[in-house]
């Protein structure tokens, strides 16, 4: 074999294990900006699930205000009762928002290349893609996201949804237990209980919020300087673009998708220690709960979920642009 082919099969490979050790580092700063927002605003969280889900032990169809939710919380659970189901969100969220954050990277990589004809292009516009590119490449990486991990957010559902019977005895002990409980007792095929609005949930929630944030970076772009790519204004101008800019994203995306998102946990939850309604499918649900508590029923929780919504994506994404910058030299 000729020294300038060994010097081209060194090179593919080089270049692989690049590619292969940048995708890793944004996988680890993707799933850590999750877990950091995640235990931030996991109280707000919280409330917006009982409010959501309507299992908050009073009489069915009660609806409680967010204040009602945290006196409750706190009289059945104590202060620590705002943050269950934390361990479980931390273990969903990590991988979730690492496939999230590191997918759309690389979708977007993809898109940048088909629009502008080159890889070089791309980056000299500072990653920059019309709305509808975004929209695709964050509704591909929801999906991915979803489908990859989707057990994990059933069981977090089931915990967070519900709050404690008398006494303070919960219905679930943990994610592994509720993922082993669930199994044993619906059979594992109740794992998935919930995943078609997942995943039709997944794409415009997640292409919403990253379509956003592309919209804005496109009508505020970065001011033209001598570092490396051409643009910069320093690691905490940057962190703080991508803060406002998620922030804004994630109560667009709250705001469009929050009654697909309620119909998601009334199903996760059914067959579950203490609820008794059972739907036979997506549009099942949606009828029922129409019919029984109207079209209000879809929105409960809506006001929390948009004040939870604005802190999460905005810490999500300026940890993950912070993150990203400080670990540069380390792919």
């Amino acid at each position: 074999m000729s020294t300038s082919n060994l010097q081209s099969e060194e090179t593919v490979a080089t270049k692989a294990a690049q590619g292969a050790a940048d995708m890793t580092r944004r996988m680890v700063c993707g799933g850590l900006a999750g877990m950091i927002a995640k235990t931030a605003t996991n109280p707000l969280d919280r409330i917006r699930m009982l409010s959501q889900t309507g299992e908050h032990g009073s009489s069915p169809g009660t609806k409680l205000t967010p204040f009602q939710l945290y006196r409750s919380i706190i009289q059945n659970e104590g202060i620590l009762g705002l943050w269950a189901g934390n361990g479980a969100n931390l273990l969903r969220v990590f991988p979730a928002k690492s496939i999230v954050f590191a997918s759309n990277d690389f979708y977007r990589g993809c898109c940048g290349y088909v629009y502008y004809g080159s890889n070089e292009k791309y980056l000299e516009n500072a990653g920059v893609l019309p709305w509808s590119l975004s929209f695709l490449s964050g509704g591909l990486a929801g999906m991915t996201a979803s489908a990859a991990t989707y057990p994990l957010d059933l069981a977090r559902g089931r915990i967070t949804g519900k709050l404690a019977g008398p006494g303070g005895k919960k219905h679930y002990k943990g994610i592994v237990n509720t993922v082993v409980v669930t199994a044993r007792e619906e059979g594992v095929k109740a794992l998935y209980k919930g995943i078609t609005p997942t995943l039709l949930g997944a794409m415009p929630y997640e292409g919403i919020k990253f379509a956003t944030v592309g919209i804005l970076e496109k009508m505020f772009p970065k001011e033209k300087t001598n570092t490396k790519d051409g643009y910069g204004g320093g690691v905490a101008s940057n962190v703080t673009r991508k803060v406002v800019f998620g922030g804004a994203g994630g109560v667009m995306a709250g705001i469009l998708t929050y009654p697909n998102d309620t119909v998601r946990r009334l199903l996760q939850l059914q067959g579950s220690k203490g609820t008794t309604e059972h739907f036979e499918g997506y549009w099942d649900c949606v009828r029922k709960t129409y019919s029984k508590f109207g079209i209000e029923r879809f929105y409960r929780g809506a006001f929390i979920n948009i004040v939870r919504m604005a802190p999460n994506t905005a810490i999500q994404f300026g940890s993950y642009e912070l993150l990203k910058q400080l670990t540069e030299g380390y792919s």
